[in-house]
Order: C-alpha cells, then sequence, then structure tokens
C-alpha cells in the first residue's frame, strides 16, 4: 500500500469514529468470498462473517450488500446475526431486512425483447454458462480454455451488442462473462442509499469488477467523507481510491471498522 492511500484510510476512519453512524457498502463475489465456478458453493473468506456480525452488534454502521446475483441468494452465504440489506442483480431489485422486495419494472417492449433472448439462449447457450434473471441475460465462459472463452465471447457479443442498441437495454461488461440488462445499476444503488441517509454520514464502497466501476464512482461524489476501495489481487486500472488484496488486507479494513466503532 502506498503511503498516500494509507493516509487516505487513517483520515477516512477518523471520520468514521467521529461519525453516530456510517455506511458500509460491499460487493459480494470477488470482494467478500472468492470466485467459484458453481456461485453456491462461494463462502466468505474466513473472518470476514464473524467481523460483519461484530460490526453489526455496534449499532453504528449501515451495512449493506450490492451484488449482481438475485439478493435473496445473499443472506445463505453469510449467514449473518442479523437479517442484511441487498440490492441484487446490481442494484435492480432491493431486499430489506424485514423481508419486503422491491423490483424496478421494465419498458413492457423492452422486457418483451429482453425476454426473447432469455427464451433463445435457453435452448442454446452458445457454449458458455447462462445465467438467466429477471431483468438480464448473462453469458459466463470462466473456467473455460482461453480459445473456448474468446469463441464463447464472439458469439454473446454478436447476439448481444445489437439488442443493446434497444432502449432500455445496456450491456454490462465484467471478468469472463458479459451480461445484457434492464434497470438500475450499482451507481444507481450507491445514489439511493445515500439519499436516504444523513450526508454528513462517512460511506465507502469495497468492491472488485468491473461491475463495481460505477459504484465507485458514486462514492467518489458524495458530499461527506468517503472512500472507494478496490480489492483483487491484482491491481487494474480503477476510479477507486485505495486498493486492497484480498483477504487479509479486507480483514484488517474491516478490524480497523470495528475499532473506529468502539
Amino acid at each position: 500500500m502506498t503511503p498516500e492511500a494509507a493516509d487516505k484510510i487513517d483520515k477516512f476512519f477518523l471520520d468514521v469514529a467521529d461519525a453516530p453512524s456510517s455506511l458500509l457498502l460491499l460487493d459480494y463475489d470477488g470482494t467478500l468470498a472468492g470466485f467459484r465456478v458453481d456461485r453456491f458453493q462461494s463462502r466468505p473468506w474466513a473472518g470476514v462473517r464473524e467481523l460483519l456480525t461484530r460490526i453489526q452488534r455496534k449499532g453504528r454502521t449501515r451495512i449493506a450488500v450490492l451484488t449482481g446475483r438475485p439478493p435473496q441468494e445473499i443472506a445463505p452465504m453469510l449467514t449473518l446475526e442479523q437479517p442484511i440489506e441487498v440490492w441484487g442483480l446490481h442494484g435492480a431489485e432491493r431486499l430489506y431486512p424485514d423481508g419486503r422486495r422491491e423490483m424496478e419494472e421494465a419498458p413492457a417492449a423492452t422486457q418483451a425483447r429482453l425476454d426473447e433472448l432469455r427464451r433463445h439462449l435457453r435452448r442454446d447457450a452458445l457454449g458458455g454458462l447462462f445465467e438467466d434473471k429477471p431483468n438480464a441475460a448473462v453469458m459466463h465462459w470462466r473456467g473455460h480454455s482461453p480459445r473456448k472463452a474468446r469463441l464463447i465471447e464472439q458469439r454473446t457479443r454478436k447476439l448481444f451488442e445489437p439488442l443493446a442498441q434497444t432502449e432500455g437495454l445496456m450491456l454490462l461488461e465484467f471478468e469472463a462473462g458479459l451480461e445484457l440488462r434492464v434497470g438500475r445499476d450499482k451507481g444507481g444503488a450507491v445514489h439511493a442509499i445515500m439519499q436516504e441517509t444523513d450526508h454528513g454520514a462517512p460511506v465507502t464502497y469495497l468492491g472488485d469488477d468491473l461491475t463495481d466501476e460505477a459504484a465507485f464512482h458514486a462514492v467518489n461524489q458524495a458530499r461527506g467523507p468517503h472512500l472507494s476501495v478496490l480489492v483483487r489481487r491484482q491491481w487494474r486500472d480503477t476510479a477507486a481510491d485505495v486498493w486492497l488484496r484480498p483477504p487479509a488486507e479486507l480483514r484488517s479494513f474491516l478490524e480497523r471498522w470495528l475499532q473506529s466503532n468502539e
């Protein structure tokens, strides 16, 4: 970690310690947990669940997970003591701690085009792994050989890119995959959360993937104390303020958060 990054983190945690409440916003896959080809086998890094539980108990932090998954998948993975707020489908579906759910509605014509694509990919997944979401068609090529992955990507782009010209549909690129979707992204979710919260409350977002860049940009626009954090083992260009390598530096960050809540 560079001295500049360390200074940013130190200053942010001084603000967290002084504030009555703060926002801890987290991606799941690649950030709190390692990637798995079978996403249902992805469990938090050792010690992360325990640290988040202790932060919850302090009662000074609003924790929310922002994920590309359907939101109901997160609680069984994290198994925290208290129900957690989750913005799933990259922010399009919100699951409240009390179990209420809100889903953005797409324009009928846009949803019809997307549903037609989803039906097509259920029949022919282009050689990749098709993930069917209510608001998106997702193609994964993680785990394939480089040659086959390139072929799946080429086929996917040929199908998805013309449809992305449809009003309301957009392409979302991530590592080893491509998503054609409708609805709020993670940046929109971060803005919505911040609008519900005291403007002076410190806010941070931790994420790893290209899909998290919109959230980094949103946090960077916060009026109060803020910190955007890239969490991944290898560096890449990013809008994030600082870079942490999981799992050790992630655990250290959460331990600092807990200490700041004392």
